[in-house]
């Protein structure tokens, strides 16, 4: 079992906090889209189809045939005969643990150790330190925030299992699985989905994915890593 960071913003920790996220997406960064495209091209359609793909896990080779540590691949269903592709090591396999990064500050450990819903996690190897968090703090305060990508390991409070992983284009999500993203129903512009307009939630997801990935970012519908979690509580972390 792999421990791997994964960072979330604001918004998706309390989602997470709330069990209202068990997915995330993230973009398939390590092979040519265009390539996935051709593998997953439908017969009759000729438009890509996740369902025709088939995701692997296990030994692999580099260009020169050496083996490599164990890492995605992805063959076609259709035709297997075709070979595979490599995908990279992603975000870890069913059973790996993610922890979360977020924006927090360190403080004295005392602070705020009796202060209703202030959640602190403690230095193992400092006892004068503390973490707390920016999501759910809503006191004044005298220290700086601190980005979550510098976030160490003892800090992070939240820890996911993963439970199911996936590629698919960003555009097939379902309304169901837009929930599990963690959003809320969004009022406002008109989205494309699937040749008509998206339903609030996806909408919603849409919007979130623009607000992180950029303007455009929805449209160009992208090959995504579906990563499905649960949380659960690992000794030693909060």
């Amino acid at each position: 079992m792999k421990q791997i960071p994964i960072l979330l913003n604001g918004e998706m920790v309390r989602a997470i906090l709330d069990d209202r996220k068990t997915q995330t997406r993230r973009v398939v960064k390590s092979i040519d889209h265009d390539l996935l495209d051709m593998m997953s091209e439908d017969a009759v359609t000729g438009a890509p189809d996740s369902e025709l793909l088939e995701l692997l896990y296990g030994p692999s080779t580099d260009d020169n045939g050496k083996s490599v540590a164990d890492q995605w691949m992805v063959r076609c269903t259709e035709c297997p005969e075709e070979g595979v592709l490599t995908l990279g090591q992603g975000f870890g396999r069913i059973g790996d643990r993610l922890w979360v990064r977020e924006t927090h500050a360190f403080v004295p450990q005392t602070a705020y150790r009796c202060s209703t819903g202030i959640y602190q996690q403690v230095n193992p190897n400092d006892n004068y330190e503390a973490c707390v968090y920016r999501q759910n703090f809503d006191r004044s305060r005298s220290f700086p925030w601190r980005p979550s990508i510098h976030m160490p390991r003892w800090a992070s409070r939240i820890t996911l299992e993963i439970t199911d992983v996936r590629v698919e284009r960003l555009q097939d999500i379902s309304e169901e699985d837009a929930w599990q993203e963690g959003v809320q129903e969004w009022i406002g512009k008109e989205t494309p989905w699937k040749g008509k307009l998206a339903p609030a939630t996806v909408h919603g997801f849409a919007s979130l994915w623009e607000s992180i990935a950029g303007p455009g970012s929805w449209d160009a519908n992208p090959w995504v890593w579906v990563i499905e979690f649960k949380r659960v509580d690992s000794a030693g972390y909060y």
